[in-house]
């Protein structure tokens, strides 16, 4: 088992900024790589960024540029920087890790983009 624990979210203004941190604890050899992806009310999960275990990341074209995916090998935590926050930005953040056999997620934690 792997277990994730999301921090960081919160309200900030359109302009701002904000940082995600994902903790994860467990079987955390056995991870691949790590996701974060996005969910409004009603609608399907959106994937945001990537970093596999060497570090190459990828990103959704809706956040190049704006969005860095990190990770602290040490501290086995991945993290979100998310610059120049948009009110479109708004949604509940969800880490996820995928492993051959299956796939695990944060709890999720809302970010508020609004004035």
């Amino acid at each position: 088992q792997v277990q994730l624990v999301e921090s960081g979210g919160g309200l900030v203004q359109p302009g701002g900024s904000l940082r995600l941190s994902c903790a994860a604890s467990g079987r955390i050899f056995a991870i691949t790589y790590m996701c974060w992806y996005r969910q409004a009310p009603g609608k399907q999960r959106d994937l945001v960024a990537t970093i596999t275990s060497g570090c190459s990341t990828n990103y959704a074209d809706s956040v190049k540029g704006r969005f860095t995916i990190s990770r602290d090998n040490v501290l086995n935590t991945v993290y979100l920087q998310m610059n120049s926050l948009k009110s479109e930005d708004t949604d509940v953040y969800y880490c996820n890790a995928h492993s051959p056999t299956r796939n695990y997620w944060g709890q999720g934690d809302q970010v508020t983009v609004s004035s």
